[in-house]
């Protein structure tokens, strides 16, 4: 079996095509699925992915 190696904030952004800046965004709000190693924050992509076909990204919550 396989297993899925961790993305930086780097990554993710570019698997997602978006900026950094909106990652950061995303985890000062608490809203994208991430683990803090340390200091530097991890990603799944399976989960990010599943998180953005929930439609979780999109939604808007009332402390946007």
């Amino acid at each position: 079996m396989m297993t899925e190696r961790w993305l930086s904030v780097d990554e993710i952004a570019q698997h997602l095509g978006i900026s950094k800046e909106t990652v950061y965004r995303w985890l000062e709000r608490g809203k994208i699925p991430a683990h803090r190693v340390g200091k530097l924050w991890k990603f799944k992509a399976s989960e990010v992915d599943e998180w953005i076909l929930r439609g979780e990204a999109a939604s808007r919550s009332a402390h946007a």
